[in-house]
C-alpha cells in the first residue's frame, strides 16, 4: 500500500506541515532568524529616544552604525545594513562564522519616526512570528 493512501482524507494544517520540515541550523537564513530575535529584543528594551546600533571591532578600528536591516544569502552570508552616526550608508557582508557584533544603545537619528523592529513593518508583525 502506498503511504500517501494512508493519509488521504486527513487535513494537515499548513503550520504543522511547515514546522515538521527539518531546518539546517547552519544556514544563513536560520542564523538570520536568531539574530533578528536577539537584536529586536535588545531594540525593544530601549526607551523611545534610543535605538539599536552595532559596533564592529574586527577591522582594526571601531565602526558604529544604526542597524536598519539584516539580510541573508544561503548557505552562509549575512548582511547588516544601516547608517553611520554621520548618516553615511553602510552594508557589511560577512560569513556567518565570522560574525562578532556588539549591540549598543544609540541616540535615534529620526526620533519623530516611530520605532520599528528590524526586518518587520511593525512590532505586532514581529511578535506574531515569534510564536
Amino acid at each position: 500500500m502506498d503511504p500517501k493512501d494512508l493519509m488521504s482524507g486527513f487535513a494537515i494544517p499548513p503550520e504543522v506541515r511547515l514546522s515538521a520540515i527539518p531546518t539546517d541550523p547552519n544556514l544563513a537564513s536560520e542564523f538570520h532568524h536568531r539574530l533578528i530575535n536577539w537584536i529586536n529584543d535588545f531594540h525593544k528594551s530601549l526607551d523611545d529616544e534610543h535605538e539599536v546600533g552595532a559596533r564592529l571591532v574586527s577591522f582594526g578600528q571601531s565602526i558604529t552604525f544604526h542597524v536598519e536591516d539584516i539580510s541573508w544569502w544561503n548557505p552562509s552570508l549575512i548582511s547588516f545594513i544601516g547608517k553611520t552616526e554621520n548618516g553615511e550608508p553602510v552594508e557589511l557582508i560577512q560569513h556567518v562564522s565570522q560574525i562578532s557584533i556588539l549591540l549598543v544603545k544609540m541616540k535615534r537619528s529620526e526620533p519623530q519616526v516611530p520605532k520599528r523592529p528590524i526586518g518587520f513593518a511593525s512590532w505586532e508583525e514581529y511578535e506574531s512570528q515569534k510564536k
